[in-house]
Order: structure tokens, then sequence, then C-alpha cells
């Protein structure tokens, strides 16, 4: 029985010892082991350590010097790295348990495309070092920084912000490349898409003056921007942007068009007034002379602004009845105050058309009163062309003068050779057209027509004395003593037809006197043909019959034509 009991009692220790060995093995694997990530409680700050109960024999130590924001409290949990034993336990790191945990935590945002935090602290070639924690710096290019230009890199220095990972490795060493323009895009974007969304035609919104164009203004609206064109700054007209809004100014505008699909956004300013074209018949009618003031000049006309957004047009043509007005400055200014009248409108397409001209009674209206054919009058060579001059008669009433009408007797090639500008001249009133405003005069018909008298005093058949006045390949111009010049045709210049026409006007030069036979007078064209070789023809006609007369007085008539003839050939 002894034996049986001691047996028992044997088994039962062997059996003791095995399971503390157990327990003892079981807790050794329980045990933190250098290198790994552990969590434990605070049980004490002591002596410049931090104690923490990681589960070990002893206490682990962590430095108050890793602890950058606050030391923790007893009883808070805390991570760290365990690097180590020494004689007083534990040897924890919780600068390299975040270390581990940010690689980690990098890694991750890598490979799943997601965000990390950090804060541009410096500017370097090409870019910034963004800080991303625990001092691990990451290149961010100057394109990838912001969704706009950046005029001065320094301006982004100290920006706290998201970044996207675009690369992370970089020659074995992990040297990241990050993203920060691609997150800021994301974001607008959803603001956009949000006001799409929220937002409808005809709300009030808030946006600050970004940018200006020579169209308008562009209107920071949180991220994205809006268009407030320079025809909706205001009902009236409106020549620069930068005189209605500033920039950096914060304004409240409607919203009166909305793209998603295009992502643009119309603003107004003036859609908070009401529109003044909607009571325009009730204040305006065609024929009304009103006010207003001279707000543009174009090469066409001047814009009238008549009150604020109702604005007309005086076309060239409407500004004088008599003058005709290249520029519109020549008879206005801008900011200029003016009557005008009413000449018609289109609601519409918000356009009004005026009159300057209007104002004053229009003189072609009674012109022909005034201006009768035949009347005398009196003016001032104002402009020559190549064809005649035009004289004012008075203040915008010119009348034209044909080259043809400056001299009886002269051929008038070009009015310059006898006219000069601001000549004052003497002339007739051939003809007055109110409806086309068109008066012509003439400067030869204050005197009589010397053709008449020409006609009258040296009909065809006649003869006369000339003066050469000049010779031409077809003839010879001949000069009567009352100033008629009048053509020898080069068929008409000799009697012998043996004679060429080079021989016979070799025997004349200009000035020479000259005998001539009228051939022809033409009162309404102004010629009159003359013949050298018919007055010679008419000579010999009067000495045949001075002779045969002659003869018949002193014989009986044996005398003949052949007779005479013989002896003018002696």
């Amino acid at each position: 029985m002894k034996e049986m009991e001691v047996e028992k009692e044997e088994a039962q220790t062997s059996k003791s010892n095995f399971e503390t060995q157990l327990e003892e093995s079981l807790k050794d694997l329980n045990t933190p082991q250098a290198g790994q990530l552990v969590e434990g409680v605070v049980v004490q700050i002591a002596n410049d350590y931090v104690y923490v109960d990681i589960g070990d024999k002893s206490e682990g130590i962590i430095s108050v010097t890793e602890f950058t924001d606050e030391l923790p409290k007893e009883g808070d949990k805390v991570q760290a790295l365990l690097t180590g034993h020494n004689s007083n336990g534990p040897v924890l790191s919780k600068k390299k348990a975040e270390a581990r945990r940010f690689l980690k935590d990098i890694q991750q945002a890598y490979k799943d495309g997601t965000t990390v935090s950090g804060k541009i602290e410096k500017v370097v070639k090409s870019g910034y070092e963004v800080n991303l924690g625990i001092d691990k710096m990451a290149f961010l290019p100057i394109s990838q920084s912001s969704c706009e230009k950046i005029e001065k890199p320094e301006s982004l220095l100290g920006v706290k912000s998201k970044f996207y990972i675009e690369r992370l490795y970089s020659e074995g060493k992990i040297n990241p490349v990050v993203n920060r323009r691609k997150y800021l895009e994301e974001q607008v974007d959803e603001k956009r898409d949000y006001f799409f969304n929220n937002t409808n035609i005809g709300d009030s919104v808030k946006g600050v003056v970004k940018s200006f164009t020579s169209f308008g203004a562009f209107i920071d609206l949180g991220g994205f921007d809006g268009l407030l064109h320079i025809n909706d700054m205001s009902w009236g007209h409106v020549a620069r942007p930068k005189d209605f809004v500033k920039k950096g100014q914060e304004i409240e505008l409607k919203v009166i068009r909305l793209e998603p699909a295009e992502k643009r956004i119309n603003l107004s300013l003036k859609h908070f007034s009401e529109d003044p074209w909607v009571h325009f018949e009730e204040k305006y009618h065609v024929n009304d002379v009103v006010k207003g003031k001279v707000t543009k000049l174009t090469d066409f006309g001047a814009f009238v602004e008549l009150e604020e957004g109702i604005e007309g047009l005086v076309h060239i043509s409407e500004f004088s009845w008599t003058k005709k007005v290249n520029k519109p400055s020549d008879m206005v200014n801008i900011g200029e105050e003016v009557e005008a009248m009413i000449l018609g409108y289109d609601i519409q397409a918000g356009r009004v058309s005026l009159g300057l001209k209007q104002i004053t009674d229009n003189p072609w209206n009674n012109i022909n009163e005034k201006y009768t054919v035949g009347t005398k009058v009196k003016g001032t060579v104002v402009k020559i062309t190549n064809i005649g001059a035009f004289v004012a008669l008075e203040d915008g009433i010119d009348a034209f003068l044909h080259a043809d009408d400056i001299s009886w007797t002269k051929k008038v090639k070009h009015p310059g050779s006898e006219l000069t500008v601001k000549q004052e001249i003497e002339a007739v009133v051939l003809d007055c057209d109110n409806e086309s405003h068109r008066i012509k005069i003439g400067m030869k018909q204050i005197t009589d027509n010397p053709w008449k008298q020409f006609a009258d005093e040296y009909q065809a058949g006649s003869t006369l004395e000339g003066e050469v006045t000049s010779i031409t390949d077809f003839g010879i111009f001949v000069k009567a003593p009352n100033g008629i010049e009048g053509l020898v045709n080069k068929t008409n210049l000799s009697d012998d037809r043996k004679v060429s026409f080079e021989d016979a006007v070799a025997k004349y030069k200009v000035g020479d006197k000259i005998n001539v036979f009228v051939v022809d007078v033409n009162v309404e064209k102004e010629k009159v043909a003359f013949s050298v070789r018919e007055y010679k023809r008419m000579q010999q006609r009067e000495e045949i019959s001075q002779y045969i007369s002659s003869s018949a007085d002193n014989d009986d008539g044996a005398y003949t034509l052949g007779d005479f003839l013989n002896t003018q050939k002696k």
C-alpha cells in the first residue's frame, strides 16, 4: 500500500513539474521579442522615462524626448517598437514605431491610390520638398503643385494639404514623388458638381472677382469659375469691366446660364434690376426729340445713351442734311450731351435708330426756290477733281462745276489749270435737284455764248484770218479773231493731192497767221471746221471770175478758160 501511495505521489509530482514547464514555455512564447511592435499601458513617468507595462517580466522604458507633442498620462495606452533589453528591462522606441507604421501607410496609399497628408516646407529646383511626417520628405514638382499657374513659388511655403503619391521608390530607396494638383482638381470637380446639382437659373450666389478679360470678368465661386460677361454687368453701356467690379472684390450675382456638360456658368449683375426695355414704349415714340450722352464712336456712327440700359445709334448718314461726314468724331465727342430724334426701334433686338439732322429743317426741301435755273450765284471752290470742282454756295450746300462749263473757248483738260481751292467765283445755276441733293453750275454761262456770235458772223462758206495755236498729227488748230478755235483737218490742209501732210504742215508753225475757209459751225458741240484747201480753191474761182469778167469788157470774148490756165502756168 505504501509503495502504491509513493508511486501515486511521484506521478502527481511529475505531472505538476511538466505543467509548470509547459506554462513557462508558453509564457516565453508570448514574451515580446526585439523588433516587434508592442502596445502597453503607462504605469509611471519618472527620471526622464515613461514606464510602460507591455506584459514582460518588467516594464519597458521610453525616453520622454520621443514624445514631441505632450507626455502621456498614467493609464494611457502607448504603441512602441521593442528595440532590445538592458539591465533595466525592455527598451522601447515610440518614434521607430511611428516610422514603421508611416512606411506601411504610404506603401498602402501608393498601392490603393489614396491620399497622404503633408506640409510644403522648402523650394527646390523645379518644385518643392514636402514633409509627409516623421521628417520623411517627398518631392512635389511645381507643375503638380496647383491648379493655377504659380507666379511666386514661395507663396506655397507652409501650406498643409493632401497629396497623391505618383512614385514611391527610386534607386532602391523610398523617395516619394507627390501630386497636389490632382487632389485639388478632384476637390474643384466635387464642388462644381455640387453647385450644378443644387443651383438653379435665377439663384443668387456669392463669388470673388478673380481676373479680367476684354469681354468680362471671371468670378471664383469656391475653387471653380463663373463668367460675368461685360454685357451682363449693366443694362447700360459698359466700356471697361474694371469700371464695375474690382479684383478681389466679393460680390453677389444672379445665375443666368448653366451648362454642366461644358462646365459653363454665366453670371449677371444687371439682372438684379428690371430690364428698362420692358417700359420703353411707355416713354418713347417715333419722332420724339430726346436727349442723351454719346458713349461710343465707330466708323459707321455714334451710340447715344438715353438712360441706363437704353442706347441708340446715330448712323453717320443721319448727322447732317448738307455735310458729308467722314468721321463721327468730326461732329460729336464721347461724353457730349446731344439732342436727337427717334427714327425707329426694335424692342426684341434692343435697338433704337436716332437722327441728329432731323432736329433742324432740311434745307434741300426748298432749295429749288432759292437756286432756280439761270440764277447767278457766288461761291468758293472747296474741292477739285479730274472732271470738275465742288463749289460751296453756303454752309453745307455745294454745287458741282464741270470742266466743260468753265470756259466757252478753252478746252480745259484739268480744272486745276483754271481753278484753285478757296478761289471765289461767279457762276450760273444750270440744274437743281432737291431729291438727289445736287446743284450744277457753270462759269462760262455768266457771259454770252461766243459760239452763237461766231455762227452769226461766220457762216459756212465764209473766210477769216486766224492764228495757228497748235499742230497735231491730224491737223492744225486755228484761233479766230474772237477767240473761237477750230480745226484744219489734215485732208484740208493742201489743195495738191501729191503733197504729203508732213510736207504741207511743215510750212506752218505756232503763231503764224493763216487764212481759212469756214466749212462747218456746230454751236451745240462747240466745234468749227476750217479748210486751207477750200480757201485756195475759192481764191482760184474768184480770180477766174475776175479774168473772165475783165476780158469780156475788152474784146469779143475769144479769151477762154484754157488761155487763163496757160497764163497761170507762166
